[in-house]
């Protein structure tokens, strides 16, 4: 007689942030030009379905990354509303005084824990990276802003593979130590697990409280649900997501786009887990970004309401 396997009851968190990425790391990776007018329009839809973290744009120089050209135009002219906060990537010192001049309130800075996709992203090494932006975090907060930041390739690169979780922590507790308030934590190319989270992530959190660390997950081989699921079982209540899943990396081969802001809720609403965002006005605002782009975006939930399918359970 074999014997009974106790059942384990997990514990997930009653709410939830969601830091909606699209505007910046979705956009940033089209070949067209989307006009300043339609990102405006894209970012209030998103603003009307309830997210209150939404990253606007990159002060990246324009030459590097021209879909993001209009930086300083995008901030000017946004709507603003109580409880709602913008951010946008800022690469260096010059990105820095842009962003500083736009008025935004919140920057983010980034490096990765591979050094050859660091070379690659930002043609610097790690630790140059790091000493960049501790002088861009510490300029920043004395003017007022707050600052996040991301870490790239935490648990595989595409040009150095699997990825030690102890360096993962070394950088984490970098940036926090030079002011950061909080990390992201990015699976670049969509490999990971929810083995691999539980590892790296929980690793971390021997050291880190958690209400410091976000998970960024890519959809390449359709487990960032899973990996998101494996984040809330070790209590991680911050997740990056892009609208209809856009998104992308020009210096990872074969990353898909990120984790689709509307799968996340789907998921999220299912385990009565909060995130104040409504699904239908979510898609909603996917829907809006998608005929601008003129082509079909990978959110499963998206694809669902346009194909007026229902769901089977």
């Amino acid at each position: 007689m074999k014997p009974r396997r106790e059942k384990t009851i997990k514990i997930y968190p009653q709410k939830v942030k969601i830091v909606e990425v699209g505007p910046r790391d979705g956009l940033q990776n089209e070949k067209e030009i989307i006009s300043t007018q339609d990102k405006l329009t894209f970012i209030e839809k998103l603003v009307q379905s309830g997210l209150k973290n939404i990253e606007v744009t990159s002060f990246v120089h324009p030459k590097a990354v021209p879909q993001l050209a209009d930086a300083q135009d995008v901030i000017k002219n946004l709507k603003h509303h109580n409880g709602l906060t913008y951010s946008a990537l800022v690469p260096n010192l010059k990105g820095l005084e842009r962003a500083i001049e736009s008025g935004i309130k919140r920057i983010a800075i980034f490096t990765a824990a591979s050094e050859t996709f660091t070379k690659k992203n930002i043609n610097m090494t790690i630790d140059e990276s790091l000493n960049t932006f501790a002088e861009v975090t510490k300029q920043a907060i004395s003017s007022g802003m707050s600052v996040r930041g991301y870490i790239s390739t935490c648990f595989v690169c595409p040009y150095e593979g699997e990825i030690k979780k102890e360096k993962v922590l070394n950088i984490t507790k970098s940036l926090l130590d030079m002011g950061v308030d909080e990390v992201s934590l990015g699976d670049t190319i969509g490999a990971a697990s929810p083995k691999d989270v539980f590892e790296t992530v929980g690793f971390i959190l021997n050291t880190i409280p958690k209400e410091k660390i976000a998970l960024h997950f890519h959809d390449t081989y359709g487990t960032a649900l899973a990996n998101v699921v494996s984040g809330l079982e070790l209590g991680i209540t911050t997740y990056d997501a892009s609208s209809g899943g856009l998104g992308g990396c020009p210096y990872a081969p074969g990353a898909s786009g990120n984790l689709a802001t509307e799968d996340l809720i789907y998921l999220l609403d299912r385990m009565g887990i909060e995130s104040g965002v409504d699904l239908n006005k979510l898609t909603e605002a996917s829907m809006f970004i998608e005929k601008i782009l003129g082509r079909k975006l990978p959110s499963k939930q998206l694809q669902r309401i346009i194909n007026k399918q229902t769901s089977c359970i």
